[in-house]
């Protein structure tokens, strides 16, 4: 069975084990939650980053797209039950391993014994900022004092009583907070640079100059080279040796510049960022300002 298929399966077990709670039963108020206390157990490569990306789906879902970044070298997988090799089986036999240990990081439910990890887990930064996040978010809501009705006959008449918003229906939600900075995926979590490209990197650190030395910043769901110190400006650092580019690459090169960069450039401004290009050579400059004038862009002259 594929692995896709093998999923499906773990999927149906779980919507069987998260049926409306019977009376008195206590339902839990957040999956997402409960899958960054569960990811929280176990060493990852990348920081946490496809977790966090992802926690809001349900864990078969989650395992199967960040079992990648799952540090493989630190966890055994076991399949106490067996179900998982009966449910690869009709794989080929060199893929079995990976089905099985996929079927099992992906159980909907915590097998004792099926996930054992070797040595000491340090929770990934960001799951644990999205863990504190939920957090905080949960004791204010805690702390604020409950609504008390009023007998019906002191309620305003229907009237003078605010009128509900039209064409939205039952799928209505109260706007999000004015201040993006009080949105959680809007507060700065410093991640490794996410390559060994030192010129690039060192650029990163001492050009705007970066307020997480050696690292990058993950705001509103987009990874950006470097958080200015001082002021809220987010950088996008680009130090290829453009100008030594025959032209098709160039076209290209821009393309796919472009792509991630208005990406980048929107995530910011949703959380109240301004941002920044740095590029190494006027020419870099010039060509992005030619399909793209509206770009900030600044020559680093840094290196390579």
């Amino acid at each position: 069975m594929p692995h896709r298929t093998c999923i499906a399966l773990l999927l149906l077990l779980s919507a069987c084990a998260t049926m409306d709670p019977s009376p008195g039963e206590v339902e839990d108020p957040s999956p997402r939650y409960a899958n960054l206390l569960r990811a929280a157990e176990y060493p990852w490569t990348d920081d946490g980053l496809c977790v966090v990306s992802e926690a809001s789906n349900e864990w078969p879902i989650l395992a199967e797209r960040c079992f990648h970044t799952l540090d493989r070298d630190r966890v055994r997988l076991r399949d106490v039950t067996g179900k998982c090799a009966v449910a690869s089986a009709p794989a080929a036999a060199a893929a079995v391993p990976m089905g099985v240990a996929l079927c099992v990081f992906a159980s909907p439910v915590v097998v004792t014994g099926a996930v054992i990890v070797i040595g000491t887990v340090v929770v990934a930064v960001l799951i644990k900022e999205g863990i504190d996040a939920y957090e905080r978010n949960a004791s204010r809501e805690r702390a604020k004092p409950k609504a008390q009705t009023r007998p019906s006959s002191e309620q305003d008449p229907v009237a003078n009583r605010e009128p509900t918003p039209t064409g939205l229906g039952r799928d209505w939600l109260p706007p999000a907070s004015a201040d993006p900075t009080e949105r959680p995926e809007c507060k700065p979590l410093p991640v490794r640079h996410a390559g060994e490209d030192i010129p690039h990197n060192e650029c990163a650190d001492k050009f705007p100059p970066n307020r997480y030395p050696g690292m990058d910043v993950f705001v509103g769901g987009e990874r950006f080279d470097a958080l200015q110190v001082g002021v809220r400006v987010l950088w996008e650092i680009k130090t290829h040796r453009f100008d030594t580019y025959p032209d098709f690459i160039r076209d290209r090169e821009i393309e796919k510049e472009l792509e991630q960069m208005e990406k980048e450039r929107k995530a910011a401004a949703v959380c109240g960022y301004d941002f920044i290009i740095g590029v190494s050579t006027q020419a870099h400059k010039d060509a992005l300002l030619a399909v793209a004038p509206s770009l900030k862009i600044v020559v680093t002259g840094c290196k390579r």
